[in-house]
């Protein structure tokens, strides 16, 4: 089905462009904060799983746990977030926000939700939900992958 094909290349086209752009918007909404988006999505994360070493953030991310160390020490410096020691192993240490770091969360929600409207501005509700089930729909399809050439590639990824 050619017709098709065309299609699903101009979607996910369109989706990497649309991510793409996103993500440089709030490159330049953190810049302006003296900071780096990576910053502001570990805030988030912390925001919404409080206590996390910086393994489990870097598994989270999906970066490398010496990037987290370097960028949980500039937040560190910044007094927007702590380590903490953990009760059951004196080996590990727990990420926690500082009255700062919740502070500059309020404003990243506020430029997330500026961002929102001026995205979805031109958009009817009936088009927002139906992109939303779609976006939903795709990623779950993405979760639930079992095809053998995609596990090899996850292999392959993760030697």
């Amino acid at each position: 089905m050619k017709g098709q094909d065309t299609l699903n290349f101009d979607l996910l086209t369109l989706l990497h462009d649309v991510a793409r752009m996103v993500r440089v918007a709030f490159d330049k909404r953190a810049r302006a904060y003296g900071m780096s988006r990576a910053q502001w999505v570990m805030l988030l994360k912390l925001e919404q799983s409080p206590g996390l070493t910086q393994k489990e953030l870097a598994d989270l991310l999906e970066v490398e746990p010496m990037t987290v160390a370097r960028i949980v020490d500039r937040l560190q410096a910044r007094d927007m977030l702590e380590r903490r020691p953990d009760l059951d192993d004196r080996r590990v240490w727990r990420l926690h926000l500082r009255p700062a770091g919740r502070a500059l969360l309020t404003e990243i929600a506020r430029h997330r939700e500026e961002l929102m409207r001026h995205l979805c501005d031109d958009l009817s509700l009936e088009a927002a939900q139906t992109m939303k089930a779609g976006l939903s729909q795709m990623k779950l399809a993405l979760l639930t992958d079992t095809r053998p050439e995609t596990a090899l590639a996850t292999e392959q990824e993760t030697v």
